[in-house]
C-alpha cells in the first residue's frame, strides 16, 4: 500500500508544481508550491526506490518509507495550504514534516548499515 501512496504523492507533487508555474496568485505562493512539490516528488521516488532494498523493515506499520511519506505530506501540505490562502502560522508546522523526513532517512541509513552482511 505504501508504494501506491508514494505514486499518488508523486502525482500530487507534479500537480502542485504545475499549479505553481501556471496558476499561483503571487510569487511567494509559486515558491511554496515549487518547494513543496520538489520535496514531495523526491521523497515519493525515494520511497519507491527504498522499497526494493532489503533490510528496511520496521516494527509493525512503522518503516522508513512510511516516515518519508508522512513527513513529505506534512512538509508539502503546509506549504500548499499557505499557497492557497491558509494562515501563515501553518509555516510553523512545516518543520515537523522536515523532522519526520530526517528521521526516515536516519532510520533507512541505520537499517541499511545493519543489514550489510
Amino acid at each position: 500500500m505504501i508504494l501506491a501512496l508514494a505514486a499518488l504523492s508523486a502525482a500530487m507533487a507534479i500537480a502542485a508544481g504545475a499549479f505553481g508555474a501556471h496558476g499561483a496568485s503571487t510569487p511567494q505562493a509559486a515558491e511554496w508550491l515549487r518547494t513543496g512539490g520538489t520535496y514531495q516528488l523526491i521523497h515519493a521516488v525515494a520511497i519507491l526506490t527504498l522499497a526494493r532494498l532489503p533490510g528496511l523493515d520496521g516494527p509493525g506499520l512503522i518503516k522508513p518509507g512510511l516516515l518519508l511519506l508522512v513527513g513529505s505530506l506534512i512538509f508539502a501540505g503546509t506549504l500548499y495550504s499557505m499557497a492557497v490562502g491558509a494562515p501563515r502560522w501553518f509555516g510553523a508546522i512545516t518543520p515537523i514534516g522536515g523532522s519526520v523526513m530526517i528521521l526516515g532517512w536516519l532510520w533507512a541509513g541505520w537499517s541499511l548499515w545493519n543489514s550489510r552482511a
